[in-house]
C-alpha cells in the first residue's frame, strides 16, 4: 500500500517590489500545481529582499522602518494572496512571512489546505545573530512550540530557514508524527568569512536529519546577489536515506517535484529502529544550557 505526496520545491530570487515578488511566487506555485505537486514549499520570507543582512546598530532608522514592514497574517498580503492560491489549486502551500502581534515580531510560517483553510501556524524557534543574518534585531525567538500538521495525505513537521541546523528539532518533530521535514529558507554568502562556502554542509546536516530519522525532508532556498549577499539556492528534496531526489542548482529559478511514498519510509522507520532503541534517560545534557 502507498500513500503518495507529491512535494514541489520552489526557488526563486527577491527582487526590491513586493508585489512583483508575491506575482513571481504565485507563478510558480501554478507551475508546480499544474506538474502535480500537492503541496509546493516556496523559501523563507519570500516576498522580500533578505532585510535582516542590515544590522540595526549600523542603521537605525532604517532598522525601525524594516520593523514596520510586520503585519498580522490577516493584513499582510503575501499570506493572502497565498491563502487564495491555496484555494485556487487546492495544494497545501506554507507561507512564510514577517508576522506582528502586538509589540512583537515574528518569524512565521502559515500553512494553508487544499480549499484555503489554515492547517497550522509556526514561529521560527532558533534565531541567528552574526554579519549578514542580523535576525535578533528583528525577530522574537518563537513562541509556538515545535510543529508537526496533519493533512489529508500525512503529517508533515515544518522549521525555518536557521531551525535546519538543529538536530534536537528534528528529532523532536520525528517523535511528534512527522512524516517529512519542510525547511523554508535564506542563506548563502557569509560577509564576515567570504572565502567560507556553507552550500554542502547546509544540505549535508538535512540529509542527516532525513538519515537519523528516517524520513524525507525538503528545503526551498533563494537564488541571486542582494547587495553583495549572494544566495546560493541549491534547494533539494531527500528521501530518509539522505539520497537527493530532487534539486535545483545556484542560479536556477524554478519548481522541483518528486513524489514521496510515505506509507513505503514508515516501513522503513520502523525497520531501522532509531525511535525503538532510543535511551532518553542518558540525553539529560540536551536540555542543559
Amino acid at each position: 500500500m502507498s500513500r503518495i505526496l507529491r512535494v514541489a520545491v520552489i526557488q526563486m530570487a527577491m527582487g526590491q517590489d513586493a508585489n512583483e515578488n508575491i506575482g513571481h511566487a504565485g507563478a510558480l506555485v501554478a507551475e508546480a500545481a499544474a506538474a502535480g505537486a500537492q503541496l509546493a514549499l516556496l523559501p523563507e520570507l519570500f516576498a522580500h529582499r533578505y532585510f535582516p543582512a542590515l544590522s540595526a546598530k549600523d542603521d537605525p532608522a532604517a532598522a525601525a522602518e524594516l520593523r514596520a514592514r510586520a503585519r498580522e497574517p490577516e493584513r499582510c498580503p503575501e499570506v493572502q494572496a497565498m491563502a487564495l492560491l491555496a484555494r485556487t489549486h487546492g495544494l497545501i502551500l506554507p507561507v512564510s512571512y514577517y508576522e506582528a502581534e502586538g509589540e512583537h515580531r515574528y518569524n512565521s510560517l502559515i500553512v494553508f489546505g487544499p480549499e484555503g483553510q489554515t492547517l497550522g501556524h509556526y514561529r521560527k524557534s532558533h534565531i541567528p545573530s552574526g554579519e549578514g543574518y542580523e535576525e535578533r534585531d528583528y525577530f522574537d525567538p518563537g513562541d509556538s512550540g515545535f510543529c508537526v500538521i496533519d493533512c489529508a495525505h500525512g503529517r508533515i513537521g515544518v522549521g525555518i530557514c536557521w531551525d535546519q541546523w538543529f538536530p534536537e528539532q528534528a528529532r523532536a518533530l520525528s517523535l511528534m508524527g512527522a512524516e517529512v521535514l519542510l525547511y523554508p529558507s535564506a542563506i548563502g554568502s557569509e560577509p564576515g568569512r567570504p572565502e567560507l562556502d556553507t552550500a554542502g554542509p547546509w544540505r549535508r546536516v538535512m540529509q542527516g536529519h532525513a538519515v537519523a530519522n528516517t524520513l524525507p525532508v525538503a528545503a526551498s532556498n533563494r537564488v541571486g546577489d542582494e547587495q553583495g549577499q549572494r544566495f546560493y539556492g541549491t534547494s533539494f528534496v531527500c528521501d530518509g536515506y539522505g539520497e537527493v531526489m530532487a534539486e535545483l542548482d545556484r542560479e536556477q529559478q524554478g519548481v522541483a517535484l518528486v513524489e514521496l511514498d510515505l506509507e513505503r519510509w514508515a516501513r522503513e522507520r520502523h525497520f531501522m529502529g532509531l525511535h525503538r532503541d532510543r535511551r532518553p534517560g542518558l540525553y539529560g545534557q540536551l536540555t542543559k544550557d
